[in-house]
């Protein structure tokens, strides 16, 4: 194997936030973005604003001189609502802030008008998510990649200890989301299974989080033959992560579960050329529950965390798996391979099994796994599917909060036949159908979670964006369902 080129973080580069009670027109920074809402003429900058075309439409952005109305150099307009919610906030954070880097500011004061704690707190979470930019293999940084040091909210709430801690809070969960798009950015070449599982070990060691790494002769021992399969056509061998935080007083204990496959070529079942290109995608699920249990640690939400990052890079060679081959999963049960190119479900069985195991009051899987919810649901929503109504309606409810767009989808019985009628295993691999492959897959993962309440996230649209950044998404890794999942273990722990 080709040596792994080390990987540099754009995590750790984010700006620092905090919040001030300063008004508009006396704080001292670079750039000052002030939201204009539609009944608000903007006070003295509006015949500025009005030369420049600003009409203070919702998520317009114009940048004017700031004139004497203020002490920052320059002002970015951004047009809210009226009443403009936690989401709408987040959103014109992240364009001010992306408009101040593109003035190669040092310093940037954002006034939006946050109507209470909360919104001040999404405010915080827009700057910081629209702040990152991924950088590692640029040798020469362009003009509008300067970055912040440091990002101050303007708020009336700002002295009350309450909106300072969840300011932090937020800060911890925007920096797990970048550590997530980072490895989602990484270049397949340089995040093989080894090489994740040790970047993996080595971020979790700065927590108070226990690492285990299993390699292809523990995987073996252990019978984990879903992983062992997928992982058997590369040279680069396989792995399983598991990371457990175990506070004190822990009031439940939620399993996360993975896919990481570092690249999917789709194996003997080859994707196309075309198919292939993003391809180094296909580890977010576990980039995603590493990082939220990374996040879920540093907070010290009292709830006990096991995740399992199931590793393998899937590719074609006289080793591989071959469709028509049975695989002996950690559970025990058969399964019959259909398409290689559904590797996911296999690693991820092998995990759900692990989960189980360990004991979990709830079980969630992340991962990209099929085509058919893009289709379904398009590039910027999850599909949410599962065995308890109360775990997805408290997953639904806590994407809500975070501003993560995500869909129910149902198992339907049907699905059920369709899994278990394999003529020479227990379980049948792949749809033998051309249409609800959302729905198979996610009722062959129910073959693995017995009465564990379940979800299963399949994150295949929004967990890449391959056009042009929008409101704090930025073009590549997402870092999708970091924030549910660790808004989930904050509502576990409080009792909702």
């Amino acid at each position: 194997m080709a040596p792994s080129t080390p990987v540099r973080s754009s995590a750790s580069s984010l700006p620092d936030v905090s919040v001030s009670t300063s008004k508009p027109s006396t704080v001292k920074t670079d750039v000052l973005v002030l939201g204009v809402r539609t009944d608000d003429d903007a006070a003295d900058l509006a015949p500025t604003l009005a030369l420049l075309g600003f009409t203070g439409e919702k998520g317009q952005v114009v940048v004017a001189p700031g004139g004497d109305a203020t002490k920052a150099s320059t002002v970015v307009a951004v047009g809210l609502s009226e009443e403009p919610d936690a989401e709408e906030l987040r959103r014109a954070a992240a364009s001010g802030v992306r408009a101040a880097i593109r003035l190669k500011a040092s310093t940037t004061a954002l006034a939006l008008q946050p109507a209470g704690a909360d919104d001040v707190v999404a405010v915080a979470e827009g700057a910081l998510l629209g702040a990152y930019r991924y950088e590692a293999y640029k040798t020469k940084a362009s003009d509008d990649e300067a970055r912040l040091g440091a990002v101050t909210v303007l708020s009336a709430f700002g002295r009350q200890s309450t909106v300072v801690d969840a300011v932090e809070h937020a800060a911890v969960v925007a920096r797990a989301t970048a550590l997530a798009r980072d490895w989602v950015n990484t270049p397949p070449g340089d995040l093989r299974p080894p090489a994740f599982a040790d970047q993996i070990a080595e971020v979790a060691g700065r927590q108070p989080v226990k690492v285990s790494v299993w390699d292809e002769k523990r995987l073996e021992k252990e019978g984990c033959g879903g992983i062992l399969g997928v992982g058997a056509g590369s040279e680069a061998p396989p792995r399983l992560v598991r990371l457990s935080y175990e506070p004190r007083k822990a009031v439940t204990h939620l399993a996360l579960v993975g896919k990481g496959i570092t690249f999917d070529s789709g194996g003997l079942s080859i994707k196309s050329g075309s198919g292939m290109q993003t391809m180094k995608i296909d580890m977010a699920g576990a980039a995603a529950v590493v990082a939220a249990t990374l996040a879920i640690a540093e907070l010290g939400l009292p709830v006990k965390v096991t995740a399992f990052a199931c590793l393998a890079e899937n590719m074609p060679s006289g080793s591989a798996t071959r469709p028509g081959d049975v695989l002996t999963m950690r559970s025990g049960s058969t399964v019959e391979v259909h398409n290689t190119d559904a590797e996911g479900r296999l690693v991820l069985a092998d995990g759900l099994a692990l989960a189980v195991e360990a004991g979990a009051d709830r079980i969630v899987d992340v991962a990209t796994l099929t085509g058919a919810c893009v289709v379904a649901l398009g590039e910027r929503t999850t599909g949410v599917l599962g065995n308890d109504d109360a775990l997805s309606d408290a997953i639904l409810d806590a994407a809500r909060t975070t501003g993560e767009s995500m869909w129910p989808l149902p198992i339907v019985e049907e699905m059920k036949s369709a899994v278990t009628s394999s003529k020479i295993a227990d379980i049948r691999q792949h749809n033998p159908k051309p249409y609800g492959g959302t729905l198979f897959a996610a009722a062959f993962l129910r073959e693995f979670v017995g009465d564990t309440p379940w979800a299963h996230l399949d994150i295949a649209g929004p967990s890449f964006n391959d056009g042009g950044e929008h409101g704090y998404t930025p073009s590549g890794g997402t870092g999708v369902s970091v924030r549910t999942l660790v808004r989930l273990a904050s509502d576990l722990a409080s009792g909702d």
